[in-house]
This record gives structure tokens, sequence and C-alpha cells, in this order.
């Protein structure tokens, strides 16, 4: 008899371990789906590519990337509000060398073809706090936004928070392994903003991918090295662009960059998804 149990007690420790050797390669990141968060019209590029392209206008987009991993949905960047759908005009600039943005599509509108419900969006983050990319955060109240503690406390326009003091918050200072098993690792890039932040993702056949955030703007820019007039510093800029070239050299992987819209046209749109 207690042959029999001790049999019965090995063979439920080797079923045990085996779902859970199942179950360690099943986690990470699932799939990815890329987000169209708005269209838009550059009025002079040089703004980004100082001494380069003056008075030269270039197409812009937007995107944010809904994650599926295996803990749950994590968005990155939040886009343009999904108020200026309604604008025939869009989104004027105060400088008009600046984009002028439209809402081709809402994102309310993305996730529900997707059947996922803000609700079901446990986390978020964003690049860094400038009006294009964190135009819909309040979307998701209950969900834990991810920033630099450098972004979340620079001040706003007349020194006003950049978000609603309730919305919960994890304030990182540098680079941050979401969920601990290196398929989603925020990277500390600052110089466009103070608390400027890259994502590179781990995605299971597609591979490595670094989603630059504006640390850079369109092809040219990141291979002239170019630092818009507006960023907060050169310095930092540079390095972060550097440090985003070694992580791309160790690791084998992409750079998808944001605002490309020769990039974009080349990316599968949600409801297709990378995985």
């Amino acid at each position: 008899m207690n042959r029999a149990v001790g049999f019965a007690v090995a063979m439920l420790c080797v079923v045990g371990a085996t779902f859970s050797l199942v179950r360690s390669a099943q986690a990470g990141v699932e799939k990815l789906y890329v987000l169209n968060c708005g269209e838009g019209v550059a009025g002079d590029i040089s703004r980004w590519s100082p001494g380069l392209n003056e008075g030269k206008s270039m197409d812009f987009v937007d995107n944010c990337y809904l994650i599926k991993h295996s803990q749950g949905w994590f968005l990155w960047d939040t886009g343009i509000p999904d108020a200026v759908a309604a604008m025939p005009n869009g989104l004027a600039p105060a400088d008009p060398r600046a984009v002028t943005w439209k809402r081709p599509k809402t994102l309310a509108t993305q996730l529900e073809q997707l059947g996922v419900k803000p609700s079901d969006i446990k986390a978020i983050a964003v690049s860094h706090t400038h009006p294009d990319h964190i135009g819909n955060v309040e979307m998701f109240p209950d969900a834990m936004l991810y920033v630099q503690k450098a972004e979340y406390e620079w001040p706003g326009a007349n020194n006003t928070p950049r978000f609603k003091p309730e919305h919960p918050v994890t304030k990182l200072e540098g680079d941050r392994d979401i969920f601990g098993d290196g398929s989603l690792v925020v990277l500390s890039t600052p110089g466009h903003t103070p608390g400027h932040q890259s994502l590179l993702v781990k995605l299971p056949k597609t591979g490595e991918l670094v989603l630059s955030g504006d640390a850079v703007h369109f092809k040219s820019n990141w291979e002239n090295r170019g630092v818009p007039v507006n960023n907060v510093s050169k310095e930092q800029t540079l390095a972060s662009m550097q440090k985003i070239a070694d992580r791309l050299a160790q690791d084998k992987a992409q750079l998808w960059i944001n605002h490309d819209k020769a990039q974009r046209d080349t990316l599968k749109m949600s409801p297709e998804f990378y995985e």
C-alpha cells in the first residue's frame, strides 16, 4: 500500500513538473497589435532634423501598441485624443511647423474590434507626456501607469500635473522589466523629454523589437543622429540613441520608429497581429 502511495505521489510530481514547464514555455508576450493612433502632416521637418529639410513637409503617423502578455493586456502609448476624430480639419498646432493631427480611427473602436474592453487592460506605459502620446490615458482610469519619475514630475503647461493624481502609477527610475521575464522591458531613453522611455518587446516568432517612442522620429533622423530643436537635452538624446543602437546590435532587434509613415506602411495593422 505504501509503495502504491509512493508511486502515485511520484507521478503527481512528474505531472506537476511537466505542467510547470509547459506553463513556463507559454509565459511571455503572445501577440502584438499595431493600432492607428493618429495621422498628420508636419509643416517643416527641419524642427526634427536641424540643418536638413528646411521648409519640407512630411506625413507623420502615430502608433499605439496593444500587447497580449500571458499575465494580461498591456498598452504602449495612447495616441492623439479620440475626440479629434470628430474634428473635420484635425487638430492644428500652435506652431505651423509642427504636426496637424487627424484621427481616422479611434482607439476605442479598434479595441472594440478586437473584443478588448478598456477595463481588460491592466497596465499601460507612455513613452513620454507630449499630447500625441497621452491623449487617451484616462480611457483606462484603473490601469497601472508606468512612467519615469522624471517625466511624471516634469511640470506641464502652467505647472499643471500631466496626469490625474488619482490615476494609479508606478514611477520608474531607469529600465524596468515589467513582468520579470524579459519579454517587455522599458528602456530609459531621456533627451526628447526629461523622462522619455522606449520599449523592448520579445515576440516568440517575430523576435525582438524596440519601440522608439520619440527617441527618434523618422529613418533619416535616426541615420543622421538628428536631434530635434525642442528636445530638452542634445547630449541625453544622443546617448539614448546610442543605447538603442547597442541594444539592437546586442539582441539583433528591429527598430520600429513611431512616427515614420514609410515604415508604418510596411507593418501589419490591427486586427492583424505579430506573434
